[in-house]
């Protein structure tokens, strides 16, 4: 732990670990791995042990460590200033060791005094404390099986279900204070429960250290740091080793699209705009009360790109989830006329901002080729998911917030009313291949007065129950990845709260415990079936049976595989009535086997199916020349393998 006596002024010292290659590419804005250089690393000089500091501050006119190593007096470690022009000072204290307390005391060059964390510091104290920790990043890795395999689990054509926590509320343990489990309490729970709902990945929502708890992990502070409110880093590490050896690949959201007005974090850092354009028109987003990085500046995009890699490199991140990308794309995002200013084009792109986030991709997917990113982006920014070199943003993914409106607006709707909505449920699929697209049902839409995803389905309770089970089946059959915010595994009925934990005692019932079932057994069938996952993104995957029959509120569709061989039909009855002798058109006859049912009553469903499978009839329906005589169940997903034995 860190020494607590007074050190001399003599104890700081110049002792760089800065070479002139470091510092060229610091300003060049190309030094993508600043966390091996910048904030505080332990290091020996002249065989004593202690700790090298280096931050960022062109415009100070004064640095010190503060800490309780030195009772937080600013007069005893003062930092030195290079003289290079980087603007960065730094210096190294003996005996300053892992687990020290410490600020950076700024004095601007009007005398104004700050007292910073370090935005490059591995460990925070606990919020609401404030101060950076001296840390080190060993740990002995045991998912060595995982990354040396994680390159096919998280390639587009490989099945991929993702299951979005918030770490806070997951489980709480209420005879404790109603407290959140600790990074290695959620290793014991959480690895194993996502394993046996067959989810392929889990998402984390920000776990970068943040001042507050109900931003969610959304205004970040530290964007090196997992968040001390659920242990060290380390125990963190552990979490995401647990996961690997369960099989489970780890996203982490991570946002650099805009940062809090804390005195802490990095607004005003030298007591100037550094890290944030200075024009409010530019530096604050109105929406989220919070400044916005210039992406103009060399050194903010380097300090940026750094962190991306940092989990990366660090903690074996296999994706990263972009928030809020559009806010970055666009001048005049949440703001009115008059606010906002345009580009050297006189139009309202932020080019500073498509340069960043087409280099970022390109770096990551040149230094970690096994993993993903992931852009939330509401509008219809064309080519996110495709390379920079052809015009696009370079992401892997994208998350589909049309499919998302879409779909639960059409749900939402009562049955009767469906056929007048028959649209909402069938346009997705005009652009379901324009991008590699997330079909996102996350926590944004259980919030805020939105309510439960059970909550918006229409009916009494059993129809509610079926609505849901349809939603899922029809998402889990539609193209795109997946993705499901917890709690809606089983029907959570109350909206979440970041303050407490999920419904687990609604598993009770047996229509909660039939849904999460149904989860279950979806990802399960879904893993197993090339043809749901190998052509997400390509037209060929996809073929419609029947879309335009919006006086009964079905539709029926066809998924393939690479192998001709693997095609899956996908029936869906949006309606709570049972459709007798119900002819559904398919490619070829034989037998089709009824291999998944969302009307089962071991789901808390009716029962209501085809005993097993059918067999082709040399009957047209719609452009196929062999068709299905089917019993549709109410409010009722079929899924149907061709081929498999009668």
């Amino acid at each position: 732990m860190s020494t607590t006596t007074n050190l001399p002024v003599e104890a700081v010292f110049h002792a760089s670990q800065l070479t002139d290659l470091d510092i060229y590419l610091f300003k060049q804005g190309s030094d993508f791995r600043l966390y091996e250089k910048l904030g505080s690393h332990g290091i020996t000089v002249d065989g004593v042990k202690g700790t090298h500091f280096a931050v960022w501050a062109p415009n100070a006119s004064a640095v010190s460590v503060i800490g309780d190593f030195n009772h937080w007096d600013a007069a005893l470690n003062a930092l030195h200033l290079r003289d290079d022009e980087s603007g960065i000072w730094e210096g190294f204290i003996a005996e300053v060791t892992v687990g020290a307390i410490y600020k950076y005391r700024i004095v601007s060059r009007d005398g104004k005094i700050a007292d910073k964390g370090d935005p490059f510091a591995f460990c925070s104290e606990m919020p609401p404390l404030t101060a950076s920790r001296v840390w080190e990043l060993d740990y002995a890795w045991n998912d060595a099986d995982w990354m040396a395999q994680r390159g096919e689990k998280n390639r587009l054509n490989a099945p991929c279900s993702i299951y979005e926590v918030h770490l806070g509320s997951w489980r709480r343990v209420q005879e404790d204070g109603n407290r959140s489990l600790t990074y290695r309490e959620l290793a014991e729970w959480l690895p194993r429960y996502i394993a046996d709902l067959n989810f392929t990945h889990v998402e984390f929502m920000p776990l970068t250290e943040h001042p507050f708890y109900g931003s969610w992990g959304y205004q970040t502070v530290g964007y090196f740091a997992p968040t001390a409110r659920y242990g060290t880093p380390q125990d963190f590490m552990f979490l995401v080793d647990t996961l690997h050896q369960h099989g489970i690949g780890v996203i982490m959201d991570w946002v650099p699209s805009h940062f809090p007005s804390d005195a802490h974090g990095l607004g005003y850092f030298d007591g100037t705009h550094l890290f944030e354009h200075a024009d409010p028109r530019q530096g604050f987003q109105p929406e989220w009360h919070s400044s916005i990085f210039n992406y103009g500046r060399h050194e903010v995009r380097a300090f940026l790109t750094s962190s991306a890699l940092f989990w990366l490199d660090k903690y074996h991140i296999d994706g990263l989830r972009l928030d809020a990308v559009a806010s970055m794309l666009y001048l005049d995002y949440g703001r009115k006329e008059g606010e906002w200013i345009s580009n050297r084009n006189g139009s309202r792109e932020n080019l500073d901002a498509i340069t960043f986030l087409r280099n970022l991709n390109e770096a990551i997917y040149r230094d970690y080729p096994d993993t993903q990113t992931f852009a939330e982006e509401s509008t219809a920014w064309p080519m996110v998911s495709r390379p920079g070199n052809v015009g696009g943003l370079g992401f892997g993914l994208k998350w589909n917030m049309g499919w998302m409106h879409d779909t639960l607006g059409y749900f939402s709707e009562d049955p009767l009313n469906r056929k007048y909505h028959h649209a909402q449920i069938i346009f997705s699929i005009w652009y379901a291949f324009s991008e590699n697209f997330v079909l996102p049902l996350s926590h944004d839409e259980v919030v805020y007065g939105k309510g439960s995803l059970i909550g918006k389905m229409p009916g009494d309770e059993w129809q509610q129950f079926a609505n849901l089970r349809l939603l899922y089946g029809y998402m889990w059959g539609h193209p795109g990845k997946k993705l499901l915010f917890m709690g809606c595994e089983f029907g959570q009925k109350r909206e979440w709260q970041h303050d407490e934990d999920l419904e687990w005692e609604v598993l009770q019932y047996p229509m909660h415990s039939g849904l999460r079932r149904w989860v279950e057994d979806l990802n399960r069938f879904y893993r197993s079936e090339a043809a749901l996952y190998q052509q997400d993104f390509n037209r060929d995957g996809f073929q419609w049976m029947d879309c335009n029959y919006a006086e009964k509120s079905v539709v029926s569709f066809v998924r393939r595989g690479y192998n001709p061989d693997d095609t899956l039909l996908v029936v869906c009855n949006f309606t709570p009535v049972v459709r007798e002798n119900y002819l559904v058109g398919v490619p070829s006859g034989g037998y089709w086997q009824e291999v998944l049912n969302s009307d089962t009553e071991l789901y808390g469903g009716s029962g209501v199916g085809n005993f097993g499978g059918v067999e082709a009839g040399p009957v047209s329906a719609g452009e196929m020349f062999h068709s299905l005589m089917l019993r549709l169940p109410p409010l009722g997903v079929l899924f149907f393998k061709q081929g498999s034995g009668s």
